[in-house]
């Protein structure tokens, strides 16, 4: 695998995550990586501070695509957590400091209600899911993923 490049992440209105760092990691990645290997990594917000981790990676199941990461903020061992539903082109893996970044200042995360982790907001929704994008300024997963399928390098239009 060739190494990530960190001058030009993408632009973030793609459905997938950005990548920066040197791209070097154990096992496979960062490109395909198994989603339990980001359980418990890592948040840090556009002003540094560390919000929490990764609890859940949630997917579209009838349109294959990673839908958003639920990130645990609070709480101690596990009790009185807040989720919060972050889309994934909100997400930027650096893969040096082995932390996610979002571009949101933790002011506007905790300002987020968020949810309980026994009651789910319906992520199926359009609405919920419309009204989330635009929270952190992205398109909406079920709209970016069309594009970035048919832009995809031409190395891989003949498989």
């Amino acid at each position: 695998m060739s190494p990530v490049d960190v001058t030009t992440p993408s632009s973030g209105t793609g459905g997938g995550a950005k990548i920066v760092g040197s791209g070097v990691g154990e096992g496979p990645g960062p490109e395909v990586m198994a989603a339990s290997t980001l359980d418990d990594t890592k948040v840090i917000t556009s002003d540094g501070e560390d919000v929490g981790k990764i609890s859940d990676i949630m997917l579209d199941v009838e349109g294959g695509r990673i839908a958003y990461a639920v990130l645990s903020t609070g709480g101690f061992l596990g009790m009185g957590n807040t989720l919060h539903a972050i889309p994934w082109s909100a997400l930027t893996l650096d893969t040096d400091e082995k932390c996610f970044r979002v571009d949101i200042t933790a002011e506007r995360i905790k300002n987020d209600p968020g949810f309980d982790k026994n009651y789910w907001p319906s992520m199926a929704d359009a609405a919920w899911g419309t009204s989330l994008h635009k929270y952190y300024n992205r398109t909406p997963y079920w709209r970016a993923t069309r594009d970035v399928v048919e832009d995809r390098p031409s190395d891989f239009k003949d498989i």
